[in-house]
């Protein structure tokens, strides 16, 4: 059994927790199943980090509402947490929110899309890099996987490896030395989740879309009818947990 601290950054819209339940039940459901149990600390809620990462196995942080561009102290503090415990040898993955942190704590810019939100199943290409990292073993050069995110790490900090991309954001995965990875898409995210959260933000896509001259209604109803089932996702965590720790 892998012992997993995963650090909650944000909370779902309550629309999403009543269909499908929160991000850290998403997790919980992937690797569960997998030999997995889970200390879940909602570090965006002030919760107190431990000393150190000692008699975990994996550390893993969520995405969020939040954002990198505007840092807070406890997004400060969780950076350092990270870092430290990869520092001590235990693996480290950052998802969305978590993957531009750790691109953040190790000096990278993080802004604003000049593309807009990413949102939906997307299609992301493989580097010569990531192809060969055990994050994505077993997996072809190219792979559909959940997303949402308006933030992006606008370049790879310094020593960092970018392992996959696509046309909408170039930095979709990192790797920041042998033992923290992160991806900007959403692994642990199935169908029905995503479809939830296009859904609750349905509003604001119909205002973002208008606003770059599509024709209403357009955005929301085709990236609704692209969602499509995504098991690289459920791959690319299980290879973490399996050969990371």
């Amino acid at each position: 059994m892998k012992n997993v601290l995963l650090l909650k950054a944000g909370d779902a819209a309550h629309a999403v927790k009543l269909s499908v339940g929160d991000y850290e039940h998403w997790f919980v459901e992937s690797l569960g199943r997998g030999g997995c149990q889970f200390d879940i600390l909602h570090v965006h809620r002030g919760a107190r980090l431990p000393d150190d990462a000692e008699g975990y196995d994996a550390v893993v942080m969520t995405g969020s509402p939040a954002s990198v561009t505007q840092p807070e102290p406890w997004m400060e503090r969780s950076a350092e947490f990270m870092m430290n415990a990869a520092a001590h040898g235990i693996p480290v993955l950052g998802v969305c929110f978590g993957h531009q942190l750790l691109a953040y704590a190790h000096g990278a810019r993080v802004v604003r899309n000049t593309h807009g939100r990413e949102i939906g199943t997307v299609e992301v290409a493989l580097s010569e890099a990531g192809r060969e990292d055990p994050l994505f073993h077993g997996l072809p050069e190219r792979i559909t996987v959940q997303a949402t995110h308006e933030d992006i790490v606008e370049h790879p900090p310094e020593g960092a490896e970018v392992l996959a991309g696509n046309a909408n954001t170039a930095v979709q995965a990192l790797a920041f030395g042998p033992l923290i990875r992160g991806v900007q898409f959403h692994p642990e995210v199935h169908p029905a989740a995503m479809r939830a959260m296009i859904l609750a933000r349905a509003d604001k896509l119909e205002v973002e879309s208008t606003s770059r001259g599509h024709t209403p209604g357009e955005r929301v109803n085709r990236v609704l009818a692209g969602l499509a089932p995504t098991p690289a996702g459920q791959r690319i965590l299980s290879n973490f947990v399996e050969r990371f720790t």
